[in-house]
């Protein structure tokens, strides 16, 4: 009696996919959600999720909210926080839908770190970009060397307001408003994300229709994606983990993309 022998499956090699390195990174487009809201869960906050795409996060503590609506009037970004101290006012801050989920992470991933003993300078940063910083009529402004986006700050009789905005010359845009009793450690966290200078990745079909945007164009393993996501999921793990005992292990500083080992050619 003859024996059926069993062939073995061999598992299909990757196929590199087209993605884009885009600057400047404030007209790239929203991107991919995860990158803000798995490396919240990683670090212990609770999501919820509805079939209308409503995705909303609460600190452990249950003192700040992110929610990010695609259909809500305007569609996007609501992060909220209640006061630190007795007599502060609560603090609220909106991300338009187009905002690029880094920048928004530079924001969101500061609410799961300790704060410094050293003061805020939200203007630092900007100025390290190279942005033009300085007074424009009532407002104190910096603006990014393209003029592309730029970051606004108003005291007034009636208030003072944060303001932040990217916009190109097609129209494709995004704004922000962050109000005054916005932690300034966090809004500095943010003027460093606006004002980042390494571009951002974006899969093939995904460039907002902006004539003027810088792309390279680079061929990306699956799983080279996927190792680059956990790696940063996995930060917030570390970190989490970290608190909780007290002590961090190895490996615990936040991850970054390395875009510098793509091959990448210029389009």
């Amino acid at each position: 009696m003859s024996r059926s022998r069993r062939r073995t499956r061999q598992p299909a090699a990757e196929r590199p996919e087209q993605h884009y390195l885009v600057e400047p990174r404030a007209l790239a487009g929203g991107g991919d959600l995860r990158h803000v809201f798995e490396f919240l869960a990683a670090d212990g906050w609770p999501l919820t999720r509805r079939p209308n795409g409503l995705t909303v996060a609460w600190s452990p503590d249950g003192s700040v909210r992110i929610g990010y609506d695609p259909h809500g009037s305007p569609a996007g970004w609501t992060i909220s926080g209640k006061a630190a101290r007795k007599g502060d006012e609560p603090w609220v801050v909106t991300f338009g839908q187009a905002t690029p989920v880094e920048i928004v992470a530079a924001f969101t991933d500061a609410l799961t770190l300790p704060r410094t003993a050293h003061a805020p300078n939200v203007w630092a940063p900007l100025e390290r970009a190279g942005w033009k910083v300085g007074p424009e009529n009532d407002w104190y402004t910096a603006r990014s060397p393209d003029r592309t986006a730029w970051l606004q700050y108003h005291q007034g009789p009636h208030g003072s307001l944060w303001w932040a905005a990217a916009r190109s010359e097609e129209g494709f845009g995004w704004m922000a408003t962050l109000t005054p009793s916005t932690p300034m450690h966090l809004v500095q966290a943010f003027a460093a994300g606006l004002s980042d200078p390494r571009p951002v990745m974006r899969p093939r079909g995904s460039l907002p229709p902006i004539r003027d945007l810088q792309t390279t164009s680079v061929s990306v393993l699956p799983s080279q994606l996927s190792a680059w996501h956990e790696a940063r999921v996995h930060s917030a793990r570390a970190a989490a983990w970290a608190r909780a005992t007290g002590s961090g292990p190895p490996g615990t500083t936040p991850a970054t993309r390395p875009a510098a080992r793509h091959n990448a050619i210029r389009r």
